[in-house]
Order: C-alpha cells, then structure tokens, then sequence
C-alpha cells in the first residue's frame, strides 16, 4: 500500500494510515489537526496543508478523516518522537518524493503521448480479451469472466505496477508491451484452434519471461 497517493494533483497522505503507523490514536490525531487548523487560520485563509474528509468504516457509517500534504504532515508528525516514529518520518518524506517526482513528471509531453499510446494498446486488448472470453465459454468455461481481471493483475504484476494512475514512465513503456504479447497470445491461439486453458497457460508463461528479461535488464 502506498503511504501517499495524488488526488486533486496533489501528493497527499491521510490522518488514519498515519495515527496507524505511529502509533496514535486516530481522535487524537485528529484533534491535533483541528488545532493546527485553527492556528494556521491566523496567519493562512484558508489553509491547504489540512483537507477535510471522511471513509465509510465496517459499520457503514462514515467517519471523518483528514487528507494532509507534505507540508500539513510535516507540521502534524513534528513533535513525534522515538526511533520508530523517525523511522516512519523518513519513509513518508521518501514516499512524498516519489510521489512529487512522478506529478512532474506526468505533466511532460512524453509522458503523456505514452501514457495515450498505452491506453489505446489497453482498448485492443480488452477487446481481444472479450473474445477470448467468448471462446472459452464455447468451450465449456464457466468462469470466463474472470480473465478481464486476471490477465490485467498478470499485466500489471509483469510491470511492476500497484496503481496504474502512479506508474512511472518505464512501466507505462513495459504495459504496453506486455498487453501487446497478450493480444498476440491470445489471437494466435485462437486462430490454432487452442484449448482456452494453453491460451492462457503460454500468455502466463510469457509474461513470465518479459519480467526476467527486464529484471535483468
């Protein structure tokens, strides 16, 4: 799980996942935002380090939270103490350079044109998959369905990827060939008259293959 995650353009981490890893309790956390905001009101209007909010919990209600950049949890986390919590300080500071790097970095021609290029690749594939889908389903498969997902998780995975609205640059490039072996597996296959099952056996093996290869490289 990513410590930050970008909303809004923004590289943002929330009060919950940071009372949880150090140690705190979420109210109280809370509280501690609600006074920080109250003092930053004096000299900011409004201020933008602290980002009201909510998540619905297991009960279903929704309970509030605060989404915080890296100026808010600089400010929140300054007094926390103790080797642990240093150690948790130098992660997210590590986690919120990541972040800000990538939010450049999608703002470049280059990024964008692969990132377009990559989604196209993706509508190709989608589109053979739902053929591949079908044809399983002619060949008795009843789970069909849930090839969209797995082959996508195989893809993803073959990259390196967690998040695809946080991939780099060289995993968008490695998606795009990765989908591209997929729509080839797939359509050769299909057109050999394949069992469903070796179709996607030889798309996993190959997938296997491209994450050594680029490992190494």
């Amino acid at each position: 799980m990513d410590l930050v995650a970008i909303r809004n353009k923004e590289a943002v981490c929330n009060s919950l996942e940071v009372a949880e890893h150090f140690g705190k309790e979420h109210r109280n956390v809370l509280r501690a935002i609600d006074d920080l905001r109250e003092t930053l009101l004096k000299i900011e209007r409004p201020s933008k380090k602290f980002i009201p909010s909510k998540r619905k919990a297991n009960d279903g209600q929704y309970h509030r939270l605060y989404l915080m950049n890296r100026d808010g949890f600089s400010l929140l986390v300054m007094g926390f103490t103790g080797k642990e919590a240093l150690e948790w300080k130098v992660r997210y500071i590590e986690t919120f350079n990541k972040m800000e790097q990538l939010l450049a970095m999608k703002q470049t021609k280059v990024y964008q044109e692969t990132r377009a290029y990559q989604k196209e690749i993706r509508k190709q594939e989608a589109d053979t998959i739902k053929l591949y889908v079908e044809y399983a389903i002619k060949q008795g498969s009843s789970n069909a369905a849930r090839y969209y997902s797995s082959l996508s998780r195989l893809a993803d995975k073959a990259a390196g990827i967690e998040c695809r609205n946080h991939a780099t640059l060289q995993q968008l490039n490695n998606l795009a060939l990765i989908e591209n072996i997929i729509n080839q597996c797939i359509t050769n296959g299909i057109e050999l008259q394949e069992p469903y099952k070796n179709i996607y056996c030889t798309c996993k093996d190959k997938l296997d293959q491209f994450s050594r290869i680029a490992l190494i490289s």
